[in-house]
């Protein structure tokens, strides 16, 4: 069994000195290996949080750069670090928390070429991943590596955190057989979340992550802890492992798309260039923003404007905002998520003729260097 350095004793007293806890406890976490899948918001205050305890190697598992829309919740970086690697930069910020332990920058996408391989590196698996195709690969992986996984998830003002597949326990599939249709989620990649609650959920993960390390307490395996910070209630719910779900004989990959499928009758999308010759050949056509009014304050093109919300919830009136259902239309979002469903909407709810999802979004057209509106 390893020792504790003097640097070390002194550093963790605090945890040295609770009875359930003592040196033997933090020796075990300096001898763990964690793998923090996403440095994002749930994984920086995991990672700061389990650097700071102490675990002797930790993985941090992201091919992402720094944006500065992460800034808001994702404490490990500041202004200087947009653009950067997120993996290195916090990495480097994670050793000078703390000297003595190890800290691996993986900058690379996790795939199933390369889970299998890379979990057999590692004790315990921790979830800070933001999509439905991470989570059940990262699921099955440990099911076929044998790895405790520690799951945390978040939606706007609402987080869960559980513990699958730790000594025998149910899985992530037990709870979540499959993931639920495309068509029923909403965003992956635009949902709005108050920026603390990925700072108190990654916390619990990583509470749950020492609780599997050192055998200390009651990890939460077949329990799933729903947090709504609104209101300040938890709830708890309890589920076993179902055989035939947490069954995993190969690793792949799910087939999973965040957006309304492209079907022959449904919405096309509408690259930034061949959008932009139709303006110039001055082709007639319709303009819709569906983004929310402090996304139009910061940038827009000149366009009607409905959020999305309105087309979900079924208030929308595009008749009224001047929209004709004969005229070619050109729906924008951010990123081209949005749009797609509302382009889907217009056509299926409204009649449209012929509607078309701007693709990359305001974010695309702004790259490609065509003038942007500012209000």
């Amino acid at each position: 069994m390893s020792e504790l350095s003097h640097d070390e004793l002194e550093r963790y007293q605090r945890h040295l000195s609770l009875p359930q806890f003592g040196e033997a406890a933090q020796v075990k976490l300096k001898e763990a290996r964690v793998l923090v899948i996403g440095a994002g918001g749930l994984g920086c205050p995991a990672l700061q949080y389990l650097a700071a305890a102490g675990v002797g190697t930790l993985g941090v598992m992201d091919f992402d750069t720094v944006d500065r829309s992460n800034l808001q919740r994702q404490i490990l970086f500041n202004e200087a670090d947009v653009g950067k690697i997120k993996a290195e930069v916090a990495a480097a910020r994670l050793r000078k928390m703390n000297p003595s332990i190890e800290v691996l920058s993986i900058a690379e996408r996790l795939n199933v070429e390369n889970a299998i391989e890379l979990f057999g590196n590692f004790d315990v698996i921790v979830d800070g991943s933001d999509n439905f195709i991470t989570r059940y690969l990262v699921n099955d992986a440990c099911v076929l590596a044998e790895k405790p996984l520690i799951y945390g998830a978040i939606y706007t003002f609402q987080g869960q955190v559980s513990v699958f597949n730790f000594k025998g326990g149910p899985t992530y599939r037990c709870l979540f057989a499959e993931p639920p249709d495309p068509k029923d989620a909403l965003s992956c990649s635009e949902i709005g979340v108050v920026g603390v609650l990925p700072g108190l959920i990654g916390t619990l993960q990583a509470t749950e992550t020492i609780k599997v390390i050192t055998g200390v307490g009651e990890p939460l395996s077949g329990s799933l802890l729903m947090w709504d910070v609104l209101t300040m209630k938890q709830q708890m719910i309890r589920f076993s492992r179902n055989p035939v779900a947490s069954a995993v004989t190969e690793l792949k990959e799910i087939d999973y798309a965040c957006e309304v499928e492209n079907e022959t009758s449904g919405p096309l999308e509408i690259e930034v260039a061949e959008f932009c010759d139709w303006i110039a050949d001055g082709r007639p056509l319709q303009v819709l923003d569906v983004r929310e009014d402090w996304e139009r304050a910061m940038a827009r093109i000149d366009s009607v404007h409905i959020p999305l919300g309105e087309f979900v919830n079924g208030t929308a009136d595009p008749f009224s905002a001047g929209l004709k259902t004969d005229v070619p239309t050109v729906v924008y979002c951010a990123s081209g998520v949005r749009s797609l469903r509302a382009a889907d909407i217009l056509m299926n709810n409204h009649e449209f003729h012929s509607v078309w999802s701007l693709s990359g979004g305001i974010n695309a057209w702004a790259q490609s260097g065509e003038l942007v509106i500012f209000s």
